[in-house]
């Protein structure tokens, strides 16, 4: 059965025959799937966010509807309605396309905010209500949403709720020199390349196997407390309005679980936490008004919060291992 880590370089192979300089992004889509939860790509057009989504999907082989949003979207054309059929005179369920493994909604910022509303309840309960009856969603159950950083007409600011709901913020940059050379040369040479080309890294069975290592990826008492710091320090920072709930902790720690698995680890260790930090705290914060008008980020200011909290020092590997790991001597487990 392939470990996360075998997993992850296998999706890695797949997405980069299309694409190429998107690791940390693709390391971030798995992240969240091995831990059942969602993702929010955000970028200026042409970066590639939905051909990412649409590749990771292909690769890891799961179920993928994709939603273009827009104002005239209702929230009925995400979750389903019952439909009249006049033939056999009955209403008849007609599911809409959140009944997917993997739902990417495509500028997601462009639907009214009853429609984005329509999605709290899939991405926190995993089930769908329609005409009062609780549907559930087939497992795994993810959401990948795009949106654009820099266009405002047209579009509608999600909810500080909704962007709670997503584990990872991920920014997908425009690449450097050499990567957008390389892809010239890959889609001069095969200008009809698609995610078609892709072919499914893993099975259900090998992704639920995955998702349960991952799981049971050990976390120290340091690690612990180290992780509940650096979420504390975003609640008392000057800069910041409202700081990072309950659930931005337990989102950290999925995913330092999850990186941890990727690296070949059983184990978290602090760099595992400081290193996912950003994508889970960033959409979560509010500024206040003074920091807002000095023209402050939130990835500056959460900067700024994370060179205020040290990292476990003193700490032997005996303390950061899991004990049956210490006590053979530091040898690891295989996951």
């Amino acid at each position: 059965m392939p470990t996360p880590a075998d997993f992850h370089d296998q999706i890695l192979d797949e997405v980069g025959t299309i694409l190429l300089g998107n690791e940390e992004i693709v390391e971030g889509l798995t992240i969240s799937l091995l831990t059942k939860g969602h993702v929010l790509l955000e970028g200026v057009p042409g970066v590639a966010k939905t051909t990412i989504a649409n590749a990771f999907a292909q690769a890891t082989g799961v179920n993928a509807t994709r939603v273009q949003m827009t104002p005239d979207l209702l929230p009925a054309d995400i979750t389903g309605t019952h439909i009249y059929r006049e033939p056999i005179g009955e209403f008849e369920l007609q599911k809409g396309p959140i009944f997917s493994n993997l739902v990417i909604a495509d500028e997601i910022n462009r639907a009214t905010p009853k429609t984005q509303s329509a999605l709290l309840e899939a991405m926190e309960e995993r089930t769908v209500t329609i005409e009062g009856d609780s549907l559930p969603l087939p497992s795994p159950f993810m959401v990948v949403a795009t949106q654009n950083p820099i266009e405002m007409e047209g579009t509608y600011q999600l909810p500080e709720a909704q962007r709670d709901r997503f584990q990872l913020k991920l920014t997908v940059e425009i690449p450097d020199e050499e990567i957008e050379l390389a892809l010239i040369d890959q889609f001069n040479d095969q200008p009809d390349i698609d995610v078609s080309h892709i072919s499914p890294a893993i099975t259900a069975e090998e992704l639920a196997s995955a998702q349960t290592a991952v799981a049971n990826i050990y976390v120290a008492e340091a690690s612990k407390r180290y992780l509940r710091e650096l979420v504390a320090a975003t609640r008392t920072h000057t800069a910041i309005e409202h700081g990072g709930s309950p659930r931005a902790t337990l989102a950290l720690l999925k995913s330092a679980k999850a990186r941890a698995a990727l690296q070949g680890r059983t184990y978290v260790i602090p760099d595992d936490i400081k290193h996912l930090a950003l994508p889970v705290l960033r959409h979560r914060l509010i500024l206040n008004s003074e920091a807002e008008l000095s023209d402050q980020t939130i990835d500056s200011v959460l900067d700024d919060v994370f060179s205020q909290v040290t990292a476990p020092s003193g700490t032997t590997e005996s303390q950061i291992k899991p004990p049956q790991a210490a006590s053979d001597g530091g040898a690891e487990n295989p996951l």
